[in-house]
């Protein structure tokens, strides 16, 4: 496992963070012409505008992690996302390709919020009071030590836009399931499935016990306490101030809010199925958007030229602050590294590891193909 604490003061070249932005734009530009069809240039929906546009290929996780195999020529992997992120690139990517993240302090605190210790633990006391009735199925937003352990015990991993197929997949295998890290992810695709809220539990892996409301043996799912801290600032005030403004707004949300505010929505779902959603809008709607503002503003822009209103549900704050920390400082140096034969910020999985949890990630794009 990469030591990410070594990096917290990481700290690259003055001339970068001084440079003015059409001055790394031309490095950008240069080092990436240089480099050709060996480098492969990846970034999610939640990066800012300056960084997509450098991009070969933009998508939410699933869409990435299925979009890897397509560059089997590039040597070099650039991915302009989070931690966990570029982990699943490793895993996914040929034995030679080297997978980079421009800033190694771009983490996700949904996936700290799970170790494989803690995970153990939680294994340990619910293998005991269901007797090995339970399946662990863990979020893409999960360390690889976590999907590790989670193909060690015939899991699964699931992205925001396959939730439902694997899910349902995962109860044809056993009667309940664990879904770490995400509650709300979790919580919402199981109602949506069909499970009353009364046969959800909650592991709370700080106190090390669970909560539930009525009969411990009619729990199907157990949900670990975690959350994302982009879509937890979303409420159902919200919600309802946004209606009294627009009656004739439609409102959209990822399912990593809460339940009271997917509840309030009129649809729900991953990134990707948000864009589809603004897409298909017609001249003159309105739709009021909850997730990423990075992707809301960009949806707002594009959306403009059909006279479609794109709003944000929350304006305030809500971008994932660790993704933010790729800029073009940081992709301007790390090419200007590789150019110069410099491997910087490599993420390398070990191959144990790699082994178990790329089960689960086989298994997901098996489900999903």
């Amino acid at each position: 496992m990469l030591d990410l604490k070594a990096f917290e003061k990481q700290v690259i070249p003055v001339m970068y963070d001084k440079a003015d932005t059409a001055d790394l734009k031309e490095i950008i530009r240069r080092q990436k012409k240089k480099l050709g069809e060996k480098l492969v240039l990846l970034a999610h929906h939640y990066q800012k505008d300056d960084i997509v546009e450098w991009a070969d290929e933009v998508g939410d996780s699933l869409e990435l992690a299925k979009k890897i195999s397509k560059y089997k020529q590039a040597e070099t992997i650039i991915f302009c996302g989070v931690h966990f992120m570029a982990e699943t690139a490793d895993m996914l990517a040929g034995k030679t390709q080297k997978v980079l993240l421009p800033d190694m302090s771009a983490g996700c605190s949904m996936a700290d919020m799970a170790s494989v210790a803690q995970l153990q633990v939680a294994w340990k006391k619910l293998e005991a009071l269901f007797d090995g009735t339970t399946l662990p199925v863990t979020y893409i937003n999960s360390t690889a030590e976590v999907k590790a352990f989670v193909g060690k015990h015939g899991g699964v991993t699931v992205t925001s836009g396959n939730a439902k197929e694997v899910v349902s997949w995962a109860f044809t295998k056993k009667r309940r399931i664990l879904f770490l890290p995400d509650q709300h992810l979790g919580r919402n695709t199981a109602y949506l499935l069909g499970i009353p809220l009364k046969q959800m539990a909650m592991w709370h892996p700080a106190t090390k016990d669970l909560s539930y409301e009525e009969n411990l043996q009619d729990i199907r799912v157990i949900l670990w306490e975690g959350f994302c801290s982009v879509h937890q600032q979303f409420t159902p005030l919200q919600v309802e101030r946004m209606r009294k403004l627009f009656p004739d707004i439609k409102v959209i949300v990822h399912p990593e809010c809460r339940r009271d505010v997917v509840d309030l929505a009129d649809d729900f779902g991953s990134t990707a199925k948000l864009i589809k959603l603004a897409y298909k809008a017609k001249s003159g709607e309105r739709l009021a958007i909850g997730t990423d503002n990075n992707l809301v503003e960009r949806l707002q822009k594009e959306m403009a030229k059909k006279e479609v209103f794109i709003h944000f549900l929350n304006p305030m704050a809500c971008a994932c602050l660790t993704m933010n920390r790729i800029d073009l400082a940081h992709l301007a140096w790390i090419l200007d590294e590789l150019v110069a034969g410099r491997v910087q910020n490599q993420i390398t999985v070990l191959d144990e590891t790699t082994k178990w949890a790329k089960l689960t990630l086989d298994k997901m794009l098996e489900l999903t193909k």
